[in-house]
Parts: structure tokens; sequence; C-alpha cells
């Protein structure tokens, strides 16, 4: 393993937390952020993913009130931020924040990005500019899902961050990046031990995700069926890709994605409420106790 990528899975440690709220633009919320960014710190946490279509800007009022949190984009859409505006952002927090920011980047989906166009020579391109604009292979990470973007992830970034997958998408996607790259899936979590209200949580929260191929082709993928993609997802899709119950069976399914290869889970409260920008800080408290 290279000293630079044993540097960053260091950097973000075991575990994580993303989340939509970590990254919103409300002044009027730059103080909560900043307070759950410091408890995020002292719980123990090794970085910050700023969900949704987040942007280095984004990072900066975390980095501030922390000293030792890591904090990266999950993901930053390049339809969204070109890549130039991209490595001057990197630039400011890497001198202000010295290696504590990591620039995760994703091609997003076709029904929310107009310019959406081949993906991949899209994403490469990207890559190509940051390059010769000096934003280092090692900080940066792809939003992976198919073998082409992970061997990308291996060949031009420091790793991947692939989003709503499963173990077995983990074993696969170690063996493609090889050892020394990072391996930081996504898992969400509902803190629910009842079967049929955590799923109803899940169910809600996955059946936005149900209309974006890029998902539904990777579960097929995986050996999920059509049938698993209907009405918000059948019980075993749900299951798969959320996890539920009590303590014990919590912290061992999210014990699964380190088993199959994962370096680091970053962790996705789902709570059922309405308001997805709120940050559920009394079940990160938990998480983290669970997974001490």
């Amino acid at each position: 393993m290279s000293d630079t990528a044993a540097s960053l899975k260091e950097t973000v440690g075991r575990y994580g937390v993303w989340s939509v709220g970590l990254r919103s633009e409300d002044p009027a919320r730059r103080g909560e952020i900043e307070e759950a960014a410091a408890e995020l710190e002292s719980l123990g946490y090794g970085i910050a993913w700023l969900g949704g279509s987040s942007a280095p800007g984004n990072a900066a009022p975390l980095l501030a009130a922390t000293s030792r949190l890591a904090v990266g984009t999950s993901i930053q859409s390049i339809w969204q931020h070109d890549a130039e505006t991209s490595a001057a952002d990197f630039a400011e927090l890497e001198a202000a924040h010295p290696g504590r920011f990591v620039l995760g980047l994703g091609v997003s989906h076709a029904k929310l990005a107009e310019q959406y166009r081949r993906p991949y020579s899209a994403m490469v391109g990207y890559l190509d500019e940051l390059d010769r604009a000096g934003v280092p292979t090692e900080r940066r990470v792809l939003a992976a899902l198919g073998p082409r973007m992970l061997e990308l992830s291996r060949d031009r970034a420091a790793g991947a961050i692939p989003y709503l997958v499963t173990p077995e998408h983990t074993a696969r996607a170690r063996e493609i990046l090889g050892e020394a790259p990072l391996l930081a899936p996504e898992f969400k979590v509902v803190l629910e031990s009842d079967p049929a209200r955590a799923r109803e949580v899940a169910r809600a929260y996955l059946v936005m995700y149900l209309a974006l191929p890029n998902y539904t082709d990777n579960f097929l993928r995986l050996g999920f069926t059509e049938d698993d993609l209907l009405d918000g997802g059948s019980d075993r899709l749900v299951d798969a890709v959320f996890a539920w119950g009590d303590d014990t069976r919590i912290r061992a399914r999210v014990e699964e994605f380190h088993a199959a290869g994962a370096d680091h889970v970053a962790l996705q409260v789902v709570t059922g409420s309405s308001d997805r920008d709120a940050l559920p800080r009394q079940e990160w408290r938990r998480l983290a106790s669970l997974l001490a």
C-alpha cells in the first residue's frame, strides 16, 4: 500500500457520517452545522461526507469548526461545478486546513443533469483538468458503481465512494480496486427494531432512488430482479441496503462491509422525518456508541 493511500485511510478512519443537512448553504444554519461538526469529531467519526450535490465551499464551515475531522463531498457533480473552479476551491481549503478535505466527484444522473452525456468520458476529461490544475490524485475519490468507473477510481483517484450498495458490491469493488485504494461505501441505517416500521421508513426513502437507472442497473447486476424494484423495493432489497434492528444487529450489518473489503463505511441515518436537512444528532451519538 502506498504511503498516500495509507494516509487517506488513516484520516477517514473506519466510520464517518453521510448527511445532506451538513451541506446547507442557509446562513441561519451555520452555527448548528458547526456545532454538529464539532460533536462528530468528539464522537470519534473520521469524516463528515456532505451529501447531495455538494462543493468545497460547503466544507469550509465544518473544517473551521474542527481540528481533526476530515470533510468530503459526496458528491460534487461534475456537471454543476467546473474543474477550474473546483481546483481553485480545493487549493483554498488545502491552504487553510491541510490534508483534511477530500474531493468526492460523481457524474450524477441523466434525470438530474441536463448536460448529462457520455459520463465516463466526461469524468476522464474532468480528471485531466484537475491534474493540470494540481489537485492531487490522493485527495480525490469517485462515486463509482460499475466496473469502468471503479477502474477509473483505482487509476486516476484515491479510491471509490459507492452509494446505495451492498456488501456483495463491496467485495466486487475490492477485487477491481486492489488493496491500496480507499473503498468507502455509503450505508443507510434506520435505528428502529420493529421490522414493519423499519421497512416502512426505509422504503419511503428508497423509492426516489428506484427511479434512477444508475442504481437500478447496479441492483440488477448484483442479482436482484425487476420485481425487487417495485413498490419502493422488496423486503429483500430493503434489508440489503439498510441496516435496522437492535444495536447488535446493526453493528453486525455494518461490519459486513468491512468483512467484504471496505476500509471505511459512510453511515447515513434515515429517520423518517420529512425534513431531509434535519441533523440526526441523537442518532449519531447512538451509532458512535454501538460502534465503539
